[in-house]
């Protein structure tokens, strides 16, 4: 932009013609074309600093509630320092933060194994935390393995879980999900997908199920589960059979998505679907950032939103977890009153406007 600003005023005080009149009445022409792109330059450098020298203040609250459902299947968890939590070092003394989302069918076993084992194996893995994708993303899947080994030896715990995860070190954020819980991040009161939800009605998820062998009947795979990707599920037939190429078309693995975090963003709504059922992105956010602006209070936010869903008639289990990036309550909105939105009359009110100002 400095350059850009530069190159035009240069080439605007070659074009002029310097007779003493001009001179005298421009003095200042080219200095002030000069400092007026500098201080565009000096804007924007301060806008990226002010972005990018953010460092989040860590605030995260949780509620759950079995909703209408004989038996609660969703389970959650929120380590504020992985590392330390199993008795590792931090590195650089950087704490890496976890939240975890779990919603299990068929039992709650799945759901229970991969919240209580897959921060361990996340932690375990000699590359953690440089590579927090590889890591992460092999992670899942190792995890299901051993549901797969666990299960042979305790049939009872046979069952399924989608699994939501968001993870914290430094300024970056990295949310991976595997089923169709949803993270939601607010960036200045927009809504911010994080995550995309697993289902048969993805086209994308279908073709993928379609080209390991798999079917969508009825919005089902294979006429069974809800979702086409999740941890456990190994006792349905026909879902995981192989490995490779040979593999079922229900998969473990996550999708990933990795941001840096800037003061512009103030925090993230992690939740089972049984939120999302009732709730869109947009109003997920809008709501949660007016009982935060009322109380800021993160935990009693989460039983708000929680609440307001079961009114609006939310049938499923429901859990959130919601993790702020400031220790303060985000700033209203500021709406330009000024700016002057084009209005205009159809052809018809026009007529009608015409003939009351006639007296017809």
């Amino acid at each position: 932009m400095c350059v850009e600003d530069l190159e035009n005023a240069a080439e605007r005080v070659e074009r002029l013609d310097f007779s003493d009149s001009q001179i005298e009445k421009t003095p200042d022409f080219a200095k002030s074309q000069m400092e007026k792109a500098c201080e565009n330059t000096e804007a924007a450098e301060g806008r990226q600093n002010h972005l990018s020298n953010f460092v989040p203040i860590i605030r995260s609250g949780d509620w759950s509630h079995i909703g209408s459902r004989q038996y609660m299947e969703d389970t959650h968890v929120c380590i504020s320092d992985l590392a330390e939590k199993f008795g590792y070092q931090s590195v650089a003394g950087e704490a890496v933060s976890f939240y975890g989302v779990f919603d299990g069918h068929g039992g709650k076993g799945a759901a229970h194994f991969v919240r209580d084992n897959l921060p361990r194996v996340i932690v375990e893995d000699a590359e953690f935390p440089l590579d927090l994708e590889k890591v992460v993303a092999r992670s899942f899947v190792q995890t299901d393995t051993q549901f797969a080994t666990t299960c042979s030896l305790q049939s009872t715990l046979s069952s399924g879980t989608t699994a939501l995860t968001a993870m914290i070190f430094g300024r970056s954020l990295l949310v991976a999900n595997a089923g169709d819980c949803r993270a939601v991040l607010s960036r200045v009161g927009t809504a911010i997908e994080m995550s995309k939800d697993h289902r048969p009605c993805c086209l994308r998820e279908r073709k993928r199920v379609e080209s390991l062998g798999g079917f969508v009947d009825d919005g089902y795979l294979n006429g069974q589960l809800g979702v086409t990707r999740a941890l456990g599920d190994w006792h349905l037939e026909g879902m995981k059979e192989g490995s490779g190429d040979l593999r079922g078309p229900l998969i473990s693995d996550p999708e990933l998505k990795l941001i840096t975090l800037t003061r512009d963003d103030e925090f993230l709504i992690i939740a089972s679907d049984g939120l999302w059922d009732v709730f869109s992105n947009q109003n997920a956010v809008d709501f949660a950032r007016r009982q935060l602006q009322e109380h800021n209070d993160v935990k009693l936010c989460c039983k708000e939103l929680i609440d307001e869903a079961i009114k609006r008639g939310a049938t499923d289990n429901l859990t959130i977890i919601l993790v702020c990036f400031h220790l303060d309550p985000p700033p209203q909105i500021r709406v330009n009153l000024r700016t002057r939105v084009a209005r205009s009359i159809s052809a018809e009110g026009l007529h009608s406007l015409r003939l009351l100002l006639e007296g017809k």
